[in-house]
């Protein structure tokens, strides 16, 4: 397969109420690899649409501190929830928690 700059290789949307999350990882000229995820909030501005977005670029040698500093907070979550202290609707924090991992990319 021939990449371009920029290239886009995988893509995931995440819908989830007025914000959409996007992770996308694209390949550079020289093949390395790298995640975009960008916020996408809907709001209404003057009563017409928009959208506001947010992007964070993820680059190799940052992908296991980031999965480490991702799953330790939502281990945190999930800690603090059964302590019966907090309380979110759609996080119980009983489903099991699954390991991410950029080793593949």
């Amino acid at each position: 397969m021939d990449y371009d700059k920029n290239d886009e290789v995988y893509s995931k949307v995440v819908r989830a109420g007025k914000r959409t999350y996007f992770f996308d990882v694209k390949s550079t000229k020289g093949r390395d690899l790298y995640i975009t995820m960008t916020e996408s909030k809907k709001t209404f501005i003057d009563g017409r649409e928009k959208y506001q977005k947010h992007k964070i670029f993820l680059y190799k040698e940052d992908f296991q501190k980031f999965s480490d500093g991702l799953s330790d907070v939502i281990e945190k979550i999930a800690e603090l929830n059964s302590s019966g202290e907090y309380k979110t609707e759609t996080y119980s924090g009983t489903e099991p928690i699954e390991e991410v991992s950029f080793e593949d990319l």
